[in-house]
Formats: structure tokens, C-alpha cells, sequence
């Protein structure tokens, strides 16, 4: 079955591609049926079956995330924006707009508030498959570890005191409304200005103080505290005034010094847990007193994790220095 997963996710990588470059022709059925090797009836209801939505449905969802982008983000003309995600009026683009999110285009450029937007299907998400390399990790790529300052910035997220993980956090999340992943990520996706445009999904939970985990750009994941929390959310500018969704919190981060240990690009089915125990033995094995720093877990310092096997893997842990 994972390899109808992983069929599924190569379709919603290459529907994204056909999007951004406004490929509309190969945004058919049959294209990509035919680009993955399927009958158009057997992929569109394994699609159905694996993503539990129709695929034209999730096509004209993804592009409407897409134009809302446009509309937000640049001065194009709604006309053009509509065109360019394949709507064939500007009244059919802004009918389907309030539809999905409750204003007009012109409305939201006005006063662009968070928005449910639909984020990229993740069937194949190794976290949740429960599979994530079982192999070596590669002796050429070291992990590299330096010193770096980070800006006061604020926080945007939720919180949960009982998770105690990944799988388990969006668990008890989607038992309380509004705070399911697919609603707290496609919020997180509408807002303009975040900080991080990479990620990550774990972090290290040993000192009860916020972890932020910074998972892919929809969202960041943390803990937070004593007692331990876990929270999801996203690193905003310090002078951030944009609107604040209900079920979110806001939390400022001040400026501070942190420990960085990165390791490079690696595969996510054969190397993660390879690559995830390297990094806990480099930090476990760090001379702290020979660097004139010590962690600092003072309440509202940050842990970042960042997460991508395509670029790195990192943590980014609070220190200060010793007799500072």
C-alpha cells in the first residue's frame, strides 16, 4: 500500500509543478494518468480512496491557494491572476473565491485576514506511515555546528500540555474544534510574513522549556514550558499587527544566542534515523565548557528544529555565555 502513497504524493508534486508554471494542459486526468502509468478511472479513485477528496475538487482548491498568493502578494489584476489559475472570468474566479473563503478577491486584497487554504496533500508522510530509514547515514556528511544570534521575532501557534510527539499532537488536536491539522496548517499558510520558509517535524523534549519544531512552511512545531507542552505554529516579524485567528496564541520571542548543530541533505526512507541519532550523539557529545557556552533554559527561550531531508536537518538550541 505505501506505494500507492507514495504514487499519490508524486501526483500532488506534480500538480503543484503544472500550477506554478501554468501548465494547464498537463493539469488533465488523463495526463497524469498517463504520466504515472494508470488508467484515469483506477488513479482517480485511488486518489479518492487515499486522499478522501475528488481530484477536481483538490485541483480547484490548490489553485485557488495559489491565486490567493497573487492576490495578496503582488499588484497583478484580478483578471489576470484569474486567468492565470484557470478560471475563465474574473466572475467565475471571484465567485469561487467567496465560495471557498467567505470574501471576494478585491475584499480580501483590501484587508488579507487568515484563511483556511488548501495545503499539499501529504499521503506519503513517513512520520504518520510509521517508516523513516532503517539504513546508514552517510559517513561523508558531518554534522556542522556554530554559533548564531537570533532576532526578537514573535510566535504564532497552539499548544497542547498532554501530546508526546508528532503522530500524537495532531491526534488530540483534531479532537477539538478548529485545531486539526488541516485547518491550523492551510490558516498558517494565508498569513503573509513568515520568517521561515523551510522545516521540520521533532524536537527535543529533555528540558520543558518552547521547542519550536519547524515543520515545512505551512507550519512550525514546538513545546512550550513547565509542565511540558507541545504547540505548532509559525516565526512572525517583531512588529507584526496582522489579525490573530481565535484558536491561536501570539507569544514574543526576544532576541537571543543559540547553538546550531546541521546535518546536510539525506534520504528520508533509508537514512532519517540514522541522521536523527547522529545528531542527538553530536549533542550529547559537545564540549559546552570548552566553548564558553551553556544552554539556557530560562522560560521563553526557543529550541528550533528544522526538518528537510532535501536541505538539512537541524537543531538550533539556547545558550548563553558562561558568567554572562
Amino acid at each position: 500500500m505505501n506505494q500507492w502513497y507514495r504514487t499519490i504524493q508524486n501526483m500532488v508534486l506534480e500538480i503543484d509543478r503544472c500550477i506554478k508554471s501554468n501548465n494547464d494542459e498537463a493539469l488533465t486526468l488523463a495526463h497524469l494518468a498517463g504520466t504515472l502509468g494508470y488508467s484515469e478511472y483506477y488513479l482517480s479513485r485511488k486518489f479518492r480512496e487515499i486522499s478522501g477528496m475528488q481530484l477536481r475538487d483538490y485541483l480547484r482548491f490548490r489553485r485557488l491557494a495559489f491565486a490567493l498568493k497573487d492576490v495578496r502578494d503582488t499588484e497583478s489584476g484580478l483578471l489576470d491572476i484569474a486567468l492565470n489559475y484557470g478560471f475563465s472570468s474574473h466572475e467565475a474566479f471571484s465567485r469561487a473565491f467567496k465560495e471557498a473563503y467567505g470574501l471576494t478577491p478585491s475584499e480580501y486584497r483590501q484587508k488579507p485576514v487568515p484563511v483556511v487554504l488548501r495545503t499539499v496533500i501529504k499521503p506519503f508522510d513517513c512520520y504518520l506511515l510509521g517508516i523513516g530509514g532503517t539504513g546508514m547515514a552517510s559517513e561523508n556528511n558531518q554534522i556542522k555546528t556554530y554559533f548564531v544570534t537570533i532576532p526578537a521575532h514573535k510566535f504564532l501557534h497552539i499548544r497542547n500540555y498532554e501530546s508526546i510527539g508528532y503522530w500524537d499532537f495532531w491526534q488530540k488536536q483534531s479532537l477539538i474544534p478548529g485545531q486539526d491539522c488541516e485547518t491550523i496548517c492551510g490558516l498558517l499558510e494565508s498569513i503573509r510574513g513568515k520568517l521561515d520558509d523551510t522545516g521540520g517535524d521533532e524536537a527535543d523534549s529533555s528540558t520543558g522549556q518552547l521547542m519550536a519544531f519547524i515543520n515545512e512552511p505551512t507550519g512550525r512545531i514546538c513545546s512550550w514550558g513547565i509542565p511540558l507542552a507541545e504547540a505548532y505554529g509559525v516565526r512572525l516579524p517583531l512588529d507584526y499587527a496582522g489579525e490573530i485567528p481565535p484558536q491561536m496564541l501570539l507569544m514574543d520571542v526576544p532576541e537571543g544566542e543559540y547553538i546550531v548543530f546541521e546535518h546536510g541533505p539525506f534520504d528520508f526512507e533509508t537514512e532519517n534515523a540514522a541522521v536523527e541519532a547522529k545528531i542527538e550523539q553530536a549533542m550529547k557529545e559537545f564540549d559546552y565548557p570548552a566553548s564558553g557556552y551553556v544552554l539556557d533554559t530560562a522560560p521563553g527561550r526557543v529550541f528550533y528544529f528544522y526538518h528537510d531531508c532535501r536541505h538539512f536537518w537541524k537543531y538550533v538550541r539556547p545558550v548563553k555565555k558562561v558568567n554572562a
